[in-house]
């Protein structure tokens, strides 16, 4: 993620984090203003063009993603971080039903081991699942090698 961030800015190409916040003061995750709703400090770190708060899986949900996009005249969006089934396959999606060509970076999204009432899940099963399904229609499924050429 971190090499995709450096690279989009050297390249001048826009660069928008995405931060989930649960809006709940009593929420267990992603409270606004906790621990866990901070960016990774090497994320914050890094130069963006935007940085927009959502509070449901999808970027485009009640923010100004889209209107950043047309602004500039973006036609792609290239899709990195984190958790892969959740706010990138989701986002992916959206974009897509929008109009906008989709790069989903295989290498550059990531989740965790999953379990809850419906089952549970290895990490790396789940993210080659969302990869495969992402590739079959949505998105062009690519490692950062690739998109690193794409843009050089």
């Amino acid at each position: 993620i971190l090499e995709t961030m450096d690279a989009a800015q050297k390249a001048k190409l826009p660069t928008v984090v995405v931060r989930h916040h649960q809006p709940d003061p009593a929420s267990p995750v992603f409270r606004k203003g906790s621990d866990m709703w901070q960016l990774h400090a090497e994320v914050e770190a890094r130069p963006r063009d935007a940085l927009i708060d959502k509070q449901l899986p999808g970027s485009f949900t009640n923010t100004p993603l889209e209107q950043f996009l047309k602004e500039r005249g973006i036609d792609t969006v290239c899709i990195a971080g984190y958790m892969t089934q959740i706010c990138c396959d989701t986002t992916a999606r959206q974009a897509l039903h929008l109009g906008y060509q989709v790069e989903f970076l295989s290498d550059a999204t990531g989740t965790l081991d999953v379990a809850n009432k419906a089952g549970s899940v290895k990490a790396e099963q789940l993210h080659e699942a969302i990869l495969v399904s992402q590739q079959m229609f949505i998105s062009d499924v690519i490692d950062t090698r690739t998109w690193l050429g794409r843009i050089a």
